[in-house]
């Protein structure tokens, strides 16, 4: 709490007269002021004499010093000087004897006064109030982190500036009881200094309208480590009041920050106060003093003194509650809902959420993502293009080596004429030779039935012929299926047979062993295989005589299996290798180059190779090479 009370008429104490005799020669040493060379050195060097209540690093007002000691440097258009003294008697019980304190700052300040003297606190100012005439008649004094009820009007002077506080208890606990309804009791944290004691009597006065709805317990007067183990054990539904704690009642003092974080480590209730000092480590917040508030007056009013202005110039009412702050963590400790809090409430120390956090690093793993998202887009939007383009592209070529087979059994037409003619008529030679032998008056019934055994063989011979010719001719889409190899082969052979004997031509066959299973389309490897004999057969027939033969012989080979054609022709010129699968590239006058083309793009639609070669003894060679069907 702010402020402090009259400590005239106590009875000194040997012991701490000697630790201000102590402190003060320690200061001595350290804090001793400019000299006069110092002073024509530096030109427009002011000096500043602050006085603190407690000590240099006691809370509250070692925050409020602080905050105006960096704010009157940093604003300050001329060097500064500033020392600093402690009155460490308020600090005591029963303080000691002040006279050897004022000594000492007679006997540094005689020959160079301040240009103006700060008091921080109530003790400090009464200090001030109280030996100014003996110490500083002519300074100008600025009374600062000061409650209002602890300034003495009657003693302030043309040269004094108050910079004071209003305390406002009830709107404290009104807060208590706002932000907790269900409050049974607040136990009231403070110590047994005459300052201390004097806000006891404020508070109790104060506070008798809250009285009525809830109970004050007083820690007055009990050590410090007794409010521990309090504090530790409180029933529900109570809540700690931290009002200040220097000295307690066993005469032990305190450093105020300290104990405040002794106290909150077992506290098993919430803490709350009205100085923001205490506020970010300890309390839960609610209207509080800030400190900006009374060092901004503060230092507003130095710089405003030490450029000529008169102190009596300068007046300020005293500083309220600032609007409530909270600390997020202790709401989440104690379970306080914020929907309970005042609406023009800040809510402070809100821990981060993931995405506050990783912020940056969320939105460039989503830029990735989205990256990637795209690109899977595109890429399977391209896939579908590509199967669509295969798919189209398949069509093409089923038409196409449609149109190439249409082509191939027109050369084939005298062939398959003459394999259809010879068991057709072949039946009906038969048959009439049947119809005779019944007219008998004894048909021989054996010889009857020999003659339909021809009849039939005749016919499948005939069926035959067709279903192979419209296998061929049949349009279908391009589909793959499990097929053996050697009966695929097989029926080619068998749609050639009559061309290459009526050629003069021998056309062997020799099969793979075992069976050779590949996926594919049986049309179109017939088709292939017919354009690659047909042409055989076409080069044989340019040759002229001598040794006429086209050999066709599947095989495996290692986890291929191969087709092999040769004939025993001139072969191919070593330019032509080459160009041999070239569309519209062909050797034959009346040829339009798209037979092996077509060939190629089959084969290659069935994930396989076609090569053509040269054999060392004369004749070509195309080897086909198709993947074994696991």
């Amino acid at each position: 709490m702010s402020g402090g009370a009259s400590i005239d008429g106590v009875r000194p104490r040997v012991v701490a007269a000697l630790l201000c005799l102590a402190l003060l020669l320690a200061e001595c040493l350290s804090a001793g002021p400019a000299g006069a060379v110092e002073r024509s050195r530096r030109g427009e060097l002011k000096r500043v004499l602050v006085l603190h209540s407690f000590g240099r690093e006691f809370r509250p007002w070692s925050e409020y010093a602080r905050d105006i000691k960096v704010e009157l440097e940093r604003q300050s258009p001329w060097p500064l000087d500033i020392q600093e003294h402690a009155l460490l008697t308020a600090r005591f019980n029963n303080p000691g004897p002040e006279a050897p304190f004022v000594d000492y700052l007679h006997s540094l300040y005689q020959g160079a006064k301040p240009d103006i003297v700060l008091s921080i606190g109530a003790p400090a100012t009464r200090f001030a109030q109280r030996y100014r005439a003996r110490l500083f008649p002519d300074t100008p004094l600025i009374f600062t982190a000061v409650e209002q009820r602890l300034i003495d009007r009657a003693d302030l002077s043309d040269k004094d500036v108050v910079v004071s506080v209003r305390n406002d208890f009830v709107a404290v606990f009104n807060n208590i009881l706002q932000v907790l309804p269900e409050t049974k009791s607040v136990a009231v944290v403070i110590g047994a200094s005459p300052l201390e004691k004097f806000w006891i009597e404020e508070l109790k006065r104060e506070l008798k309208p809250v009285t009525e709805r809830i109970e004050l317990v007083w820690y007055s007067d009990l050590s410090f480590e007794e409010i521990l183990k309090r504090a530790s054990k409180l029933p529900p539904h109570t809540v700690l009041f931290w009002g200040l704690m220097s000295v307690d009642a066993a005469g032990v003092v305190h450093e105020s920050d300290l104990a405040l974080r002794s106290l909150h480590a077992v506290a098993s209730a919430p803490i709350f106060s009205y100085q923001e000092p205490f506020f970010g480590e300890s309390t839960v917040g609610g209207p509080m003093h800030l400190i900006t508030d009374t060092s901004s007056r503060t230092v507003s009013a130095a710089i405003a003194i030490l450029g000529g202005a008169k102190p009596a110039s300068i007046s300020y009412a005293p500083i309220g509650f600032s609007a409530p702050r909270y600390d997020w963590r202790e709401l989440q400790r104690w379970g306080i809902s914020e929907s309970r809090l005042p609406p023009d409430s800040e809510i402070l120390f809100r821990e981060p959420s993931i995405w506050q956090r990783y912020r940056w690093q969320m939105l460039m793993i989503w830029a990735v993502f989205l990256v990637q998202a795209g690109l899977i887009s595109g890429l399977l939007h391209e896939r579908r293009r590509r199967r669509s383009a295969e798919v189209e592209s398949r069509q093409r070529l089923a038409e196409l080596a449609h149109v190439n087979r249409y082509s191939a059994v027109g050369e084939l037409t005298t062939s398959i004429a003459h394999e259809l003619n010879q068991p057709l008529g072949s039946i009906l030679t038969n048959a009439e030779t049947a119809e005779l032998m019944l007219k008998a008056d004894s048909p021989d019934i054996n010889e009857v039935r020999q003659i339909l055994a021809d009849i039939r063989r005749d016919d499948q011979r005939a069926s035959e012929v067709i279903r192979r010719l419209r296998s061929v001719l049949k349009k279908t889409p391009f589909e793959l299926e499990d097929i053996e190899l050697n009966h695929t082969v097989r029926e080619a052979i068998g749609l050639v047979k009559a061309v290459a004997d009526g050629r003069r031509i021998m056309l062997s066959y020799l099969p793979a062993l075992a069976d050779l299973r590949v996926k594919g389309d049986p049309v179109q490897l017939q088709q292939v295989i017919l354009n690659l004999i047909i042409n055989a057969m076409d080069a044989i027939s340019d040759a002229g005589a001598g040794k006429r033969e086209v050999s066709v012989a599947p095989l495996r080979a290692g986890n291929q299996a191969e087709i092999r054609i040769t004939d025993t022709g001139p072969g191919m010129a070593a330019a032509d290798l080459a160009n041999v699968f070239d569309p519209f590239f062909t050797t034959k006058p009346q040829g339009m180059g798209m037979g092996l083309a077509i060939a190629k793009t089959i084969i290659e639609a069935h994930h396989g190779t076609i090569s053509a070669a040269n054999q060392p003894a004369g004749g070509a060679l195309f080897t086909i090479r198709l993947p074994i069907a696991r």
